[in-house]
């Protein structure tokens, strides 16, 4: 089928109190897998290409990008891709032609005001080519004397007065808030704000979005969908999956040099983990 819209996606959950999956993806056989757990769970599901896999990918959008508009044409269920973590305007510029529907701007290393300035420009040129864009706020201010926190760090959080002056003056259609999870955590130990996210939600009226959601146990992240979440990034949790399974079947045959079959195993590893998470968030 056709590829999807991003924005339609999660406007279509958050309407039926669900959220949209969307999964970072490097190579073929992550593509590949996330289709496979979404064709099984029946849902649909967004692929997303940061910029660090980019990097990785030789700083080449489109290989990745082709390949995955050929695999999601193909899928039985809806699939959109998205730029994810993009703080190139170079690499923004690239999104439609690659086949994106939807980007998320990464400014938030920028101080406040900055941010806001290159976001708003962001979201002007984005709109104006049809995409949808996500942003998220960057340092967090200290309280009580205490300097500023990554927004990524385990203790950051959005604060709702912020939050709602940004979505404002940037015209952003989606924010990535903390409440809690952090990127590219190996354990499932993160604990949500659940009752920041009810604030957040009543007083943004944009989706939000919940990244770092590798490390956010199951009963976490159905209540945070409860709660107002619309879009789900997972990475991590599909390295590890991948990477557990090629080195469990590495030792078991040591001898083995076919990569097709230790990546065979990686994929249909990647794939369970993508059909499970989606259940979680389906309830």
């Amino acid at each position: 089928m056709p590829l999807a819209a991003t924005g339609e996606l999660v406007v279509r959950t958050a309407e039926a109190r669900t959220a949209v999956a969307a999964f970072n993806v490097i190579t073929l056989e992550h593509v590949e897998a996330v289709i496979a757990g979404a064709e099984s769970a029946g849902a649909p599901v967004v692929l997303q290409v940061s910029q660090n896999a980019v990097k990785f990918r030789q700083g080449r959008l489109l290989p990745l990008a082709r390949a995955a508009t050929a695999a999601a044409e193909r899928a039985l269920v809806p699939v959109a891709l998205h730029l994810d973590h993009v703080r190139s305007d170079e690499l923004l510029r690239q999104a439609p032609e690659a086949g994106f529907s939807s980007v998320m701007y990464d400014a938030s290393h920028l101080p406040y005001e900055e941010n806001l300035a290159a976001t708003r420009a962001a979201a002007d040129w984005a709109h104006a080519q049809g995409l949808w864009i996500e942003a998220e706020l960057g340092e967090i201010g200290g309280k009580n004397g205490e300097p500023p926190r990554d927004a990524h760090a385990p203790g950051a959080r959005t604060d709702p007065g912020e939050a709602r002056a940004f979505v404002a003056d940037s015209g952003v259609d989606a924010l990535a808030v903390a409440i809690g999870s952090s990127h590219a955590m190996t354990t499932r130990t993160a604990a949500l704000d659940h009752d920041l996210l009810k604030r957040l939600a009543a007083s943004l009226g944009v989706p939000l979005v919940l990244h770092g959601s590798s490390g956010v146990p199951d009963a976490e992240l159905r209540a945070a969908v409860q709660g107002g979440i619309a879009k789900v990034n997972v990475g991590t949790a599909l390295n590890i999956a991948m990477t557990g399974a090629i080195r469990e079947f590495l030792t078991a045959g040591p001898d083995v040099v076919d990569s097709r079959k230790y990546l065979g195993a990686g994929r249909e590893a990647m794939a369970r983990t993508v059909a499970g998470l989606i259940g979680v968030l389906r309830g």
